[in-house]
């Protein structure tokens, strides 16, 4: 069975990191574009960070970007987060599609991906 499987959420305290994993199986993220979104209570879905794994290249929302690093290994890829903010709080969820390049990804979170994962939720709290 083709899916992406996220891990990694989970409650952490305010400049406190986590890192998320999207893992892929039944198929290869070679030449898929990857995202990672998220969706906070009562708010739409927004793109946080994409790579396309043919050419490493990467795209980071700017409330991310700094904090944030997007990376792989084989068919895994991470989000490493740091300096988490209360406004980061929010389920996340990996997709990856062969069409897409990573700004075009990102800025279309509604976007009929491939793949989609279930979501992990991070909660930043004190």
């Amino acid at each position: 069975q083709r899916q992406l499987v996220e891990s990694g959420g989970g409650l952490v305290r305010p400049d406190g990191s986590l890192r998320l994993s999207c893992t892929a199986s039944g198929f290869s993220l070679d030449y898929y574009a990857i995202g990672w979104f998220r969706q906070a209570p009562g708010k739409e879905r927004e793109g946080v960070s994409c790579m396309r794994t043919l050419d490493g290249s990467t795209h980071y929302q700017p409330s991310v970007r700094g904090r944030f690093t997007i990376s792989r290994d084989k068919n895994t890829v991470y989000l490493q987060m740091n300096s988490l903010k209360l406004e980061d709080t929010a389920i996340y969820y990996c997709a990856a599609d062969v069409h897409y390049e990573v700004q075009t990804m990102c800025d279309f979170p509604q976007g009929n991906f491939d793949y989609w994962g279930q979501g992990t939720q991070v909660t930043v709290a004190s």
